[in-house]
Formats: structure tokens, C-alpha cells, sequence
């Protein structure tokens, strides 16, 4: 078993308060998923990528010049990229994440090359949302969202989500989670 998920609380006990204490701690869903920007995401990356590896091909079929050879190698590895790298990206990222919360502050610890530490103070946080899946799992965002930004969402493609508002992804029982911080936020409202 791997480390990050071998000890949640340890992953974020460093980062406490010597007065703090974790209620809750949680992992996003493990493996490769589907999401609904997928409907989008999958023919655009098909039609990217077949472009791409159809240009290429024609280029070095046709004894084009170099140049145009290496003109398109940029394209396919965006179009591989595209139409299965971004879900391992998306695995790993979601692997190496960790969410917990206390009396006073979220926690959010992620990233695939390297870690970074997101928190929230929670009576600054409002308009939280839960997204709820039929299996009880669910995502909590963590305010209001603005246009598009939350759309892109786990999408898998690096930085594209980093305009979204942070949220806890694809947690199981994501209700009784809910719950559990809409009644610490009443608490500690003034």
C-alpha cells in the first residue's frame, strides 16, 4: 500500500497547530475515471490527436522537410497527452491528495510533482456546494464558483483547474462530510 494512503492524518499532522486537532480526513477515488467533461474532452482529444498523428505521418510518407517532420511532433504529444495521459495525470493527482479538516481550517495537501498546501479558514468560507453521485460519493466546492472555471474541474490536463475554486473531489459519503462542515461553519460564525 502506498504511502499516502497507508496514514491520511499523518499526511496533514505536520501541518497543525500544536492545538489542533483533525475531525475529519479523506482521499479523493483512486484509479483512472470518467468525468462529464469527458463528453467534450474525449471526441475533441480523438479529433486533436488524429489530426496530429495523420499530419505527421503524411509528412514523413510524403519526404516533407524536416522541419515540417518535427513541426508536428509537438501535436502529436499533446494529442497522446490528450487522449490518455490526462487521465493517468488525473489518477495520480487524486492518489496523492489528501483532505481533512479542523475546528477552525481545511486542509488540502496535493500534487503530482510536487506538494503543495491549500488552506482554508473556515469562517471566511461561504456558499459551499455538495455534488452528490448516486453511490453516496460525492464533491464538495468550497465556494461559489465563477463562469467557467470550475468546468475544467479534473479534467486532467496540468493547471487547467487552477482557476476553480478549491473543492473536495470525489470523496465518499460526501453528504455526512457535508454536514459535518456546514455545522462546524455555523459554530464558528460570529
Amino acid at each position: 500500500m502506498n504511502r499516502y494512503l497507508r496514514d491520511k492524518e499523518g499526511q496533514l499532522k505536520a501541518h497543525l497547530d500544536s492545538d489542533e486537532k483533525l475531525i475529519w480526513t479523506g482521499t479523493p477515488k483512486h484509479g483512472i475515471v470518467f468525468k462529464s467533461t469527458d463528453v467534450f474532452m474525449i471526441p475533441f482529444s480523438l479529433m486533436w490527436g488524429g489530426f496530429a498523428i495523420f499530419w505527421e505521418v503524411m509528412a514523413i510518407n510524403a519526404g516533407a522537410p524536416f522541419f515540417f517532420m518535427l513541426w508536428g511532433i509537438p501535436f502529436v504529444l499533446v494529442g497522446l497527452y490528450l487522449i490518455v495521459g490526462r487521465f493517468y495525470f488525473d489518477s495520480e493527482r487524486r492518489r496523492k491528495t489528501t483532505y481533512g479538516f479542523t475546528k477552525d481550517r481545511l486542509i488540502i495537501k496535493s500534487g503530482v510533482f510536487k506538494q503543495s498546501l491549500v488552506t482554508i479558514n473556515i469562517k471566511t468560507m461561504s456558499n459551499i456546494t455538495l455534488n452528490e453521485a448516486g453511490d453516496g460519493s460525492g464533491t464538495i466546492i468550497l465556494g461559489p464558483e465563477q463562469g467557467t472555471a470550475g468546468m475544467f474541474r479534473g479534467t486532467g490536463w496540468p493547471g487547467a483547474g487552477s482557476a476553480a475554486v478549491p473543492a473536495l473531489e470525489m470523496i465518499p459519503e460526501a453528504r455526512t462530510v457535508y454536514k459535518q462542515l456546514t455545522d462546524i461553519m455555523e459554530r464558528a460564525a460570529p
